[in-house]
This record gives C-alpha cells, structure tokens and sequence, in this order.
C-alpha cells in the first residue's frame, strides 16, 4: 500500500471540495445572503487540504487495488465531513446534523433534517444541490480524469468506485472513459436546465432541481418537493429521473450512433419493465382513476423511489396498503449498474433471479451443466458468487441497522424503511420518515449509524468492508 500517494490524493480532493464551496457564492450574492459562510469553509478545506497535498511527496506514484479502496472510502467520508461546514457557518445545523445532511447529499440520498427550505439561504440551497451532483456521477470519477495531470493512473480508483458485475470501460484509458461519462451527464444536467425553466420554475430553482434530478439525489429547494411545481415540471422530471437510472455508459453509445447495443441490452428491458408494471399496479392498487393527476402520482412516485432519486408529489402514505407495501419493496430496487441511482441495481437482480433458476435446475437435473448467461455469455462462477454475497450482506446490513434504529423506540416500519433507505441512498421511507416528514427526530446515535449506512450503500457495501477487515492493513 502507497500511504503517502494516498494522502495526496486525499489532500488534492479536500482542496476540490474547497473550490467547489466557492461556487454557492454567487447564489448568496445574487441573493443578499451572507457569503462568509462559504468563504470560512474553503480556507479551512485549503489550510487542511493544501499541505497535505503538498507537503507530502511520494518516491513511489504506483497505485494499487488496496490504495484504490483506502482513497475511495476516505475520499467520501472527507467530502462529507468538510462539505458539512457551509452548513454549520450558516448557522442552520449543529455538527452532527450538519454530516447528516452531508453525508446524504454526497451519497445522493437526499434525506433532510432541514426544514423551511423556502426561507433558507440561497447559497446552502445551491450547496446541498450541488453537493449531490457532484455525489451523483461520483467525486472520484471526477478525480480519475484529474489524475493523469499528476501522472497517477486511475483504473484502481474506478474499480474501487464501481465495485459491481460489471466495470464498463468506454475507452482503453480510463481517464477519457471518466471525461465522457461526465461530459454526458454536463449535457444531460443543461437539458434538465433548459426543460425546468420552460416549465416554470425560476432560473434558481431550475438550476437546483436539473442538479438533484441527474444525481438521482432528490434535494429540493421547498419543502413539498416537486409537488410545489407544476405537472408539466413533474413530468419533466420523470423523463429525467428514468435516464438518470439508466447506465450512462448507454447515453454515451446511444450519443455516438451505436443504437443496436443499446436496444439489445438486456439490463436496460428490464429496467423499463420493470418501471413499467411498478407504476401500473401502484396506480391499480391506490384506486385507479379516483383522482385527479392519479396516474401521473402513482408514476412519479414509482420512477422517484425506484431510482431512488426521492422526490415526492403525493403522500403516498396515505395510499391503500397494498401500494405501501409495493413502494416499500421498491426501497431495494435501484436502477441500472453505471447509473446515479443507488439500491441493489437492476442487474444484480437479474443475474440473482437467473442463479436461483439454475440452481433449481441442477436439482432436478443433477448430471446436467447449466450456469448463468447474460447477454449469450456465461457469467463467470465468481460473479455469480460476488452478486449472491453482495445481495446478503446488503440485506443483512439493512436489518442490522433497522434493528439498532428499532432499539431506539422506532416502530418497525419506520426502522426498517429508514435502514433501507438510507443504505439504497433513496430518501424518503415510510412511518415517520414518510414523504412529508423529515429525519431529524432521530436521535444523535441514530443519525449516526444511518449516515454510516448512506456511506456504505454509496460505496457499494464490498469497500467499506474490506477497509473494515484486519488483514487489509497488515503489510
């Protein structure tokens, strides 16, 4: 392990955050609000971030897997740490709400301890936004195409980042794989932009929501979310919720003309499908047509929740039963791998579902070789191990922690919904963190061990437990 690269890189990412804490100043400023807020957190990021950045020199610039895991995990727990400090200067959060809050935009969760976002500062609107976009496409992939001007390579940091089934690279050289993924979700974020507005909303606020809707983040800057706004906004932000699930690595080959890959990818009929029936039996089993706007409810909530973007229309916690129990279940979706969106992914899924069958299969045929397929390839055996350990150490993490937030005088649902969300970087859940409530009555333990969980779920579960393993630090 290359400890002091490590620390470099570290030391160049805290100055990044402290750069980006400079960009909330023209909201403040346009604004009348006050600007020293953002003024005190980047000197503090740079005072911190810059020495280290500097001061540190080492003899060996090779980066290893190990190093790719240290740096991914702590690169987002400092960007959680140093980015809670627009907040706490602002006066709006103490320290440990202020890392919630952090935490969950950095981790796109969008789960909020504020309330009265209308007569909040314009400048920490924009950083909880921005915090989120920035979370969306992932602060390290951002670094993976700044390394190459340090002379780093980056493939271990993007194998860290994206540690599910599949690692889809777009070029031989990560680097520009990293350049084009962004310069697809900077295009698709201006679209969102451009479409809010026609709808409505003030350049500010468009601003704000193009940012939490390509993040798959969720962040509004009102408290009723996107019910605030119009159908016409609503809609918007569906169309934009479903691309911002959809692997990116798609938008790039649909961009360049290669339009046969992306209709034959299997992940991508599934995914849509999948949005597809969620929506209709969500919309069937809350009554149909009863209502006025209904259908687009019963849409917006499945797409939101499914992707786990997390903004809301409708308090569905009024909805019959049977809808709740479906949006619940929805908690663990998650969109396609290589998207912003969190939760177990659509692929891990499918490759689950397809083991269980040949698993059945053998049973019945025991002198017959069947394995998994996807896309008329066999999966290998390890993948096939690596999607089966990861759905239960997510599952058994998620009960952990609904069992630790239960213990603290929570009813179940509202324990279990709050775990799942928080470790599926969704949001919203049901019982007391319902859509129209938020997290703050959690107590200070509680908003802990849910942030820790946000962290891990963003991460993908595999790296923060090799981080946690004895063995991973011994030589």
């Amino acid at each position: 392990m290359n400890l002091r690269l490590d620390l470099q890189i570290l030391g160049w990412l805290v100055v990044g955050i402290g750069v980006f804490q400079l960009v909330p100043i023209a909201g403040a400023w346009i604004h009348r609000d006050p600007i020293l807020p953002y003024v005190y957190s980047c000197a503090i990021a740079l005072v911190y971030g810059l020495p280290t950045a500097l001061g540190v020199q080492p003899d060996d610039r090779r980066m290893r897997t190990r190093d790719g895991f240290v740096v991914v995990t702590f690169g987002w727990l400092l960007a959680s740490l140093f980015g809670a400090l627009p907040y706490v200067f602002s006066n709006q959060l103490g320290a440990l709400d202020a890392f919630f809050e952090s935490a969950s935009g950095f981790t796109t969760t969008g789960a909020t301890v504020m309330t009265g976002l209308e007569h909040a500062p314009h400048g920490l609107l924009l950083w909880r936004a921005l915090t989120q976009w920035l979370g969306g496409m992932g602060i390290i992939v951002f670094t993976i195409a700044v390394l190459p001007l340090l002379g780093i390579g980056g493939m271990q940091l993007f194998r860290a980042e994206v540690p599910g089934p599949v690692a889809d690279k777009l070029t031989p050289r990560i680097a520009d794989t990293a350049r084009r993924l962004w310069m697809v979700y900077v295009g698709f974020t201006a679209a969102a932009y451009c479409a809010y507005r026609l709808a409505g909303m003030t350049p500010f606020d468009a601003l704000c929501h193009a940012l939490t809707t390509l993040s798959s983040g969720g962040f509004s800057t009102r408290d009723a979310s996107l019910a605030a706004w119009s159908p016409a906004a609503q809609w918007i932000a569906i169309a934009f919720m479903i691309a911002a699930g959809t692997n990116f690595a798609l938008h790039y080959r649909l961009l360049v003309g290669r339009f046969g890959e992306v209709r034959r990818d299997v992940e991508l009929r599934i995914y849509l499908g999948l949005l597809l029936v969620a929506s209709a039996a969500v919309f069937w089993l809350n009554g149909g047509a009863g209502a006025p706007g209904a259908l687009r409810d019963a849409i917006f909530q499945t797409v939101s929740i499914a992707t786990t973007t997390g903004y809301v229309t409708a308090d569905y916690e009024q909805w019959a039963p049977a809808s709740r129990f479906l949006i619940f279940h929805l908690l663990l979706a998650g969109g396609m791998a290589g998207s912003t969106s969190g939760g177990i992914k659509t692929l891990r899924f499918l490759l689950g579902v397809r083991t269980l069958r040949a698993f059945v299969w053998r049973l019945t045929h025991p002198h017959a070789v069947r394995g998994v397929r996807y896309a008329g390839r066999a999966v290998p055996e390890d993948v096939v191990a690596g999607v089966a350990i990861f759905i239960l150490a997510y599952l058994a993490i998620g009960v952990f922690a609904g069992g630790f937030v239960a213990a603290h005088g929570y009813d179940p649902i509202t324990a279990m919904s709050a775990a799942f969300s928080a470790l599926g970087n969704v949001g919203p859940g049901l019982g007391e963190i319902g859509p129209s409530d938020t997290w703050a009555h959690f107590p200070p333990i509680v908003k802990a061990v849910l942030a820790l969980c946000m962290l891990a779920g963003r991460l993908e579960i595999f790296t923060v437990l090799v981080i946690l393993e004895p063995h991973f630090w011994k030589r």
